[in-house]
Order: structure tokens, then C-alpha cells, then sequence
């Protein structure tokens, strides 16, 4: 087993550029793709419907980056790319999901670090209720309801992101890997609300 934090083992979105253009695409996309195997150690499938929208919107994401790298070096950049192709906007759709579903993790995580009193499965439904809800249906909702209880229990999941490595580290390494994700999930939403290419 590792003595490093998984949080130490990924990109971190702490270290994913932003410049007056915007957050950089490519760092960003290799960030998220980190914060996708966080899922893994959640266990037993857990928001694996989360797990797999948020995949589907990275490679959404990276296909409109690989068709124009220079115009979609930022994700501001990719949004306003996609203005002029009448119509297509399969990379702002994409981009606005992922956006929904980092700012998911972002919350929950933020909820577990200020909280340590409460359990997992709390964290992730005041997360789910604050997040994703109001944009799903019944029938998704229940299964959300069903995912949420088989959360892990914070220490087991702990263990698992600490990899061997000391709590102190662990909270460290965690804390300012969601301080960069929150102020990228937070631009990004400003910016996609703030200049109305849609609704995160």
C-alpha cells in the first residue's frame, strides 16, 4: 500500500492553470479524470449513474478540445467556440453536467472535511440535495436515495484515500485539492450562468 494520499497520487485541480482566458482544458480534463477514480473508492458502486455521467462529459469535453486544441485551450474559450457552429453544442452541454457533477463531489467532500462528526451517507445527500436533485427525476432520485445509504463509513473511506499515509496529510492534501476544484466549479458556473450559455 501506498504512504501517499490518493489526493497526492492525481492531478490536482489546485494545480490546473487559470489565466485571464480562463481555466486551462487539458489540466482541467486530467484533474477530473482523477476525481472519477475517487468513485472507485467509494465502493460497491456507489453513484456509479454519477460516475459514468461524469465520464460521458469528459470525453464530450475532450472530443470538442481535440477537434480545435487552440481555439479550446480554456474552457471559457470552448463555450464560446461553439457560438458560432450553429447550433452544435454538444461541448457546452457536456461541459455544463461535468460542471454539475464536480461541484457534487466538491460539496460533499467539503461537507465530510467540516463536519467530522457526521457520516458519509450525509455528507453525499445534503451534497445530492443541494446539487443534482433539482435536476433529476423521480425515478432518478430514488436511485440517488439508494446510493446515498450505501456509502461507505467515513473512517473505511478514509482509510482508503489515506492509503497508509497519516490523517494529518490526508487532511491537508485534501483540503487544498478542494479549495482549487470549488474555485473552478464556482468560476465556471459564474461564467456559464453570468454570460447565459446555461444552467449548472
Amino acid at each position: 500500500m501506498s504512504s501517499r494520499p490518493y489526493f497526492e497520487t492525481v492531478k490536482s485541480f489546485a494545480d490546473v492553470p487559470i489565466t485571464v482566458d480562463g481555466v486551462e482544458t487539458l489540466l482541467f480534463l486530467e484533474a477530473s479524470e482523477g476525481l472519477v477514480q475517487l468513485f472507485d473508492l467509494l465502493g460497491s458502486g456507489v453513484f456509479g449513474f454519477v460516475q459514468n455521467d461524469i465520464k460521458g462529459n469528459i470525453g464530450g469535453v475532450r472530443t470538442r478540445y481535440q477537434a480545435d486544441s487552440f481555439g479550446c485551450s480554456t474552457l471559457e474559450n470552448l463555450v464560446r467556440s461553439e457560438v458560432s457552429l450553429d447550433g452544435d453544442r454538444h461541448g457546452t452541454g457536456c461541459l455544463i453536467r461535468l460542471t454539475r457533477g464536480l461541484t457534487f463531489l466538491c460539496r460533499a467532500l467539503q461537507h465530510m472535511q467540516n463536519d467530522p462528526s457526521v457520516e458519509l451517507h450525509v455528507c453525499f445527500k445534503r451534497s445530492y440535495d443541494e446539487v443534482l436533485r433539482q435536476h433529476h427525476t423521480f425515478f432518478v432520485r430514488s436511485l440517488a436515495a439508494v446510493a446515498v445509504r450505501a456509502a461507505p463509513y467515513r473512517r473505511d473511506f478514509y482509510s482508503r484515500i489515506s492509503q497508509g499515509a497519516p490523517m494529518e496529510r490526508l487532511d491537508a492534501e485534501l483540503a487544498k485539492w478542494l479549495c482549487g476544484l470549488d474555485v473552478i466549479v464556482k468560476r465556471l458556473k459564474g461564467f456559464i450562468e453570468g454570460e447565459g450559455y446555461g444552467r449548472v
